[in-house]
């Protein structure tokens, strides 16, 4: 058995195409211009490649993308008044802030700082009390990712049973609701979980994300099950290898995302998607179908 791979640079590509074309029809239609605003603070190599690709992508989706870069010793109050200056900004329609932030920065007062309406990150206490109730906020955009490269793989997800390796605020808990809004049974385990091999292997869905190299072995995956693999982790000889043991799993899983190439270009693809959907609703016009 092989399990067939779930592109998420395939996937990532449709999205955008989506998006740039709700994009033009939304200039033509209102003369309204998606706005996407990253903040970086310090130098910290990763970040500054991250920003780079959301500006360029951005821009290819025909959006107004701009980034405010800050030194490594910027206070949190001169931070903090860029926000707020970027809130009151009617033509910033979604605000990242890049993490990590440097240390004598708190990046949940950060976060708490933002306009929730921009917070294209969905990290702020308002998105996330939606997303585990009414509904209708911004959706962190890996968590996003990852349930429209299962929508791939597995049109019906209802009734399934959902394993999420990983209860961080940014990936864990954000999927684990949007799996039960999809009307799975879900299962959050953790470190401190016993006997985590016997829990995933119940999964008809397995969700790792837990930063840990080759974590999941092919032995823990019941046979059939969708893997999404969220980790990103590079080896002291430069390569990337995800949470699953992904030679293991494929033998086994039904399907499951490589590394790279699975989730990773898809939390790009739901900023774009987030920024778009931003925009319409600060302009109270009806939120495309994408």
């Amino acid at each position: 058995m092989s399990a067939t791979l779930i592109d998420g640079k395939a996937t990532a590509r449709e999205s955008n195409a989506r998006v740039a074309a709700a994009a033009a029809e939304l200039k033509a239609r209102h003369g309204l211009v998606p706005g996407l605003t990253v903040v970086l603070v310090g130098e910290n190599p990763a970040s500054k490649v991250y920003v780079a690709s959301k500006e360029r992508e951005a821009k290819a989706a025909g959006m107004h993308s701009t980034a405010h870069r800050l030194p490594e010793n910027a206070t949190q109050a001169e931070l903090l008044a860029l926000i707020a200056r970027l809130n009151a900004d009617p033509a910033v329609h979604g605000i990242l802030v890049q993490l990590p932030l440097p240390k004598q920065i708190d990046a949940n007062a950060v976060i708490e700082a933002l306009d929730p309406a921009k917070d294209v990150d969905g990290f702020h206490t308002v998105n996330t009390g939606r997303l585990w109730s009414t509904g209708g906020g911004l959706v962190p955009c890996t968590p996003q990712g990852c349930m429209l490269l299962l929508s791939r793989a597995l049109p019906r997800a209802a009734g399934a049973h959902a394993v999420v390796l990983g209860r961080s605020i940014i990936v864990g808990k954000p999927v684990a609701a949007l799996l039960l809004g999809a009307d799975c049974t879900v299962t959050l385990a953790h470190s401190k979980s016993r006997d985590l091999p016997a829990i995933c292997r119940g999964a008809d869905i397995l969700v790792a994300a837990v930063g840990r190299p080759e974590m999941v072995r092919g032995h823990w995956i019941k046979p059939g099950a969708v893997v999404i693999d969220v980790g990103i982790n590079r080896m002291s000889d430069g390569k990337l290898v995800g949470d699953v043991a992904f030679a293991e799993a494929s033998g086994v899983a039904g399907a499951i995302t490589p590394v790279p190439g699975g989730v990773g270009p898809m939390t790009i693809a739901c900023l774009l998607r987030n920024t778009l959907v931003a925009a319409c609703r600060q302009r109270s016009l009806p939120q495309p179908v994408l």
